[in-house]
């Protein structure tokens, strides 16, 4: 951490901050040019963030040069990692598709969703049972009965499911049943739900909040580390912006910005982030080529009679596209498909 002194800041003024810097064990070396002096701190960063500083007479800024999320960074992980979800790798050297529908509505639909995603290379198969919504009348999901579908539906398919917790009550219960869970962006800085997936046992899958900055989404899996699971798999799903020509604005360059700060792989939403069926398709070449560790899209075999997000689903068709488009772009990223061990293996 570095502190930056104003112009006119005295002896007395600087003498005050080496002071409050030592009086919690720190280290404080004075720097005095021309014009400014600055003051390097070594020792406890979070304790000095506390102390407010920054509010000190003569101070002018306080700037961090160490990131606060220790875990997640690359700076002690240089080594970027690979998040197994039910034997699908999920990683630096894979492009892995994350398909199914928004929300779980009946077992044949699922099925059917699934079947579609999984023809189109999906490996993974996602599917909301608790749908937090902006209004309370729209449809919030089957809750457990939706969970048990996604269970069966995985039992025919051999394909393992990441579905979104809500609450952190609700954590041990999901985790009986998916292989990954999935913190959504109006969840991702609620801080006891990140703690409690972060003791699940489980990986998990964390969305960057609509309003969120790349350092606030980083810090927000920096929860989930410190409770002892590093399984995390950060997803750029569009941020909230003027532009009302879209559901929200993709930040596709939060792929390889994120990657650059932390050793967690980073896969895009492009059905949350566009909105509409028509820009999916765009949006996934886009994500591919800047760098993204795979894809979660939305699929339903019915878009039109859908209980959530139908205008923004694929169908087979689209699926049929998106699947060639993944071949040859995978393959142009020197990278494989994302596919489960024992597939690879026959």
């Amino acid at each position: 951490m570095v502190i930056v002194m104003t112009a006119d800041a005295t002896e007395a003024d600087v003498a005050a901050v080496v002071e409050q810097v030592e009086s919690v064990d720190g280290q404080a070396f004075v720097s005095r040019g021309v014009r400014r002096t600055i003051i390097g701190l070594v020792g406890d960063v979070d304790r000095f963030a506390e102390m407010d500083l920054d509010r000190l007479k003569g101070v002018s800024n306080v700037r961090r040069i160490t990131a606060g999320y220790k875990l997640v960074s690359r700076e002690h992980h240089p080594a970027r990692t690979t998040v197994q979800v039910g034997g699908v790798p999920i990683g630096p050297h894979t492009v892995t598709m994350i398909a199914g529908p928004c929300a779980v509505e009946t077992p044949e639909q699922t099925l059917a969703a699934a079947r579609m995603a999984q023809a189109a290379g999906a490996t993974i198969l996602r599917g909301g049972a608790f749908k937090p919504r902006t209004s309370p009348y729209a449809f919030q999901g089957l809750g457990i009965h939706g969970l048990r579908i996604l269970a069966d539906t995985r039992k025919i398919t051999g394909m393992p499911v990441v579905t979104e917790v809500v609450g952190p009550r609700d954590v041990e219960v999901v985790a009986n049943y998916a292989d990954m869970l999935q913190v959504g962006t109006r969840n991702m800085q609620n801080f006891p739900l990140l703690q409690a997936v972060g003791e699940c046992g489980k990986p998990v899958l964390l969305k960057r909040g609509m309003n969120a900055t790349i350092e606030e989404w980083l810090m927000a899996a920096e929860y989930i580390a410190q409770r002892g699971n590093l399984d995390i798999v950060l997803c750029e799903r569009g941020i909230r912006t003027f532009e009302t020509a879209t559901r929200n604005t993709l930040d596709i360059s939060a792929v390889p910005v994120a990657q650059r700060l932390s050793h967690l792989p980073v896969i895009v939403d492009p059905s949350h982030s566009g909105g509409r069926r028509d820009l999916v398709l765009p949006l996934s070449r886009a994500a591919i080529v800047a760098g993204a560790d795979g894809l979660i899209i939305d699929v339903h075999p019915q878009p039109e009679a859908a209980l959530c997000d139908g205008p923004q689903a694929l169908v087979k068709e689209d699926l049929q596209t998106l699947a060639h488009s993944l071949r040859h772009l995978t393959a142009f990223m020197g990278r494989t498909p994302g596919e489960r061990e024992e597939w690879l293996a026959s």
